[in-house]
């Protein structure tokens, strides 16, 4: 039988065995519409109450009703960066992000700039970190929105959120970030970091794809991007999608709180990796910060071969990695996040991003580790770049 090791989990995850039991009964036997007033319907409601509370705790919320549930990342996203700014253009149309951002976010600024907004760009350094004095120089008075991710999907890069929530505070600007990578992999308090608004995805920590959430701290004005029945108190219309409700409360609530547990084990795995690696294989670089980063995510640019041709082998070997962000992984051009890094194009087209799992055993990486520095210096012997000269 194939070998087959899954190394793409910040594309996605497996959905846990708990998370799928708490889901099953929404199918077939509590499949009430959460808007109906029937039994059914309240039997239903209170699946979506009990997960709404899961991600307030999870996140550490004040209130259940601070929580929206979404179709996931991308759709939380919009409506942060969307809804914000509409509800505040009284105030100002300036909008502050990062470049490293993920296309949901860059994509829906680039929507208010069509409305008439103004967006900077925050450059980050070569570890993919923002600048704190960058950001307090960007600032202006008309600046309303602050929107920082928390880890980057492609790279690891962990931001120094509460610094720059306190900063946004400091000047009366809402801050917004994406935690759909850090969800799990770092301690989210959104009252301790002073968030006012948080995206999640449940198909990052092990539940269902289409469902996330946001969370919007009381108080914040937000206007809502879809229009309908005014389910989730008006912000987000749409029947409430009940199963994935149910198994992306479980999923946060697992997450948040073995984390600790969870990042023993993928430091672990990474830690065996890079220690495996470095016995192996030549002329490679680590791309990202090399301590304040997820222990989930290694970006690797290895010299004088394409990062695509060294998917496809390691695929036929049956290890499964990525070459940047999935969301973008068709598109055919230089990741966004390592040109923003300053990194060299040639060094970009010759990344690929490991993304580990705890299902994974110093067994699975030492396969791995065969297969990659046999199909590396297979690459090699046909590059017209010699490796060690780069």
């Amino acid at each position: 039988m194939e070998r087959k090791v899954y190394l793409d989990n910040a594309s996605t995850t497996y959905v846990s065995s708990e998370v799928l039991n708490e889901m099953i009964p929404c199918f077939n036997a509590i499949y009430g519409n959460a808007g109906s007033l029937h039994k059914f319907g309240r039997d239903a409601v209170a699946i979506v109450d009990k997960a709404r509370d899961r991600v307030k705790e999870g996140v550490n919320a004040q209130k259940s009703t601070e929580i929206y549930f979404t179709s996931g990342g991308t759709e939380a996203n919009n409506m942060a960066i969307l809804g914000v700014a509409h509800a505040y253009a009284n105030k100002g149309k300036h909008i502050i992000t990062s470049q490293i951002e993920h296309h949901s976010i860059l994509n829906a600024c680039k929507e208010l700039e069509r409305e008439g907004y103004e967006v900077t760009y925050l450059p980050v350094d070569k570890t993919g970190l923002v600048s704190l004095p960058d950001l307090l120089h960007a600032i202006r008075k008309d600046t309303t929105l602050i929107s920082i991710m928390s880890v980057n999907n492609e790279v690891g890069t962990i931001q120094n959120i509460k610094s720059i929530a306190k900063i946004a505070h400091d000047y009366d600007i809402i801050f917004h970030t994406d935690a759909v990578q850090a969800v799990g992999q770092i301690k989210i308090d959104v009252q301790d970091m002073e968030i006012d608004l948080l995206s999640l995805s449940g198909h990052k920590i092990h539940g269902p794809k289409g469902v996330g959430a946001l969370y919007v701290r009381n108080g914040i004005k937000i206007e809502p991007i879809t229009f309908g029945g005014n389910q989730e108190r008006g912000k987000r219309s749409g029947t409430e999608n009940v199963p994935g409700i149910a198994g992306l409360g479980k999923a946060v609530e697992n997450a948040t709180k073995n984390y600790l547990i969870t990042n023993k084990k993928l430091k672990t795995i990474r830690d065996y990796f890079l220690d495996k690696l470095a016995e192996n294989v030549e002329y490679y670089q680590i791309n990202g910060h090399l301590q304040q980063k997820s222990n989930e995510i290694l970006n690797i640019s290895f010299y004088g071969i394409e990062g695509e041709s060294l998917l496809m082998l390691l695929d036929l070997a049956g290890i499964c990695v990525s070459t940047g962000s999935a969301c973008t992984s068709k598109v055919a051009e230089p990741s966004h996040v390592l040109k923003a890094m300053k990194i060299p194009d040639d060094i970009i087209q010759s990344s690929v991003r490991f993304s580990f799992g705890t299902n994974i055993s110093k067994a699975d990486i030492d396969y791995v580790i065969a297969e990659l520095s046999k199909a590396v210096a297979k690459l090699r012997a046909i590059s017209p770049i010699q490796a060690g000269r780069i």
